[in-house]
């Protein structure tokens, strides 16, 4: 199975960092917006919680829209949240968010382990095309949150 993984230092608090990333509605944010991303429930969005369910509206591809759910299987405040894909796109969609507490700020860690449909021969048709959006999309990410947390404090 494909594995992502990217790490990026935010210079922020703990609290900081885990307000804005365990936020739901700030993934639209950190989304490129050709992705139409807009939450459907819950709305309104509560404080992150093991178990919550949230559904989604994109259009990964060709400006399709489609539902994504995910559930949150693990929350451990300040630390980390993992959310699995349980309608989707992708057969497994595994995404883990680590924050580690550095002297220079946070080192926020994603790794997403994913599946295509349709087995190998999905694998074969779309799979280096999939893994390079699945890249744009975290390379997006890490334009937009070193605007919203580094920029700002940075210093020479």
């Amino acid at each position: 199975m494909p594995v992502y993984k990217t790490s990026q230092l935010v210079k922020a608090t703990a609290a900081e960092c885990w307000n804005f990333f365990s936020n739901p509605e700030n993934l639209s944010k950190i989304t490129p917006p050709e992705m139409n991303f807009r939450i459907l429930f819950p709305d309104p969005v509560p404080e992150m919680y093991q178990g919550m369910i949230i559904q989604y509206k994109v259009s990964p591809l060709f400006n399709l829209p489609m539902e994504w759910i995910t559930e949150i299987t693990h929350v451990e405040k300040f630390r980390y949240f993992v959310d699995n894909q349980l309608h989707g796109p992708y057969k497994l969609w595994h995404h883990q968010h680590l924050f580690e507490e550095t002297d220079a700020g946070i080192l926020m860690t994603d790794i997403v382990t994913y599946k295509l449909p349709f087995g190998a021969p999905g694998e074969w048709i779309a799979g280096k095309f999939v893994a390079k959006k699945v890249e744009e999309i975290f390379n997006y990410r890490q334009k937009v949150i070193e605007e919203v947390f580094n920029k700002s404090s940075w210093k020479e």
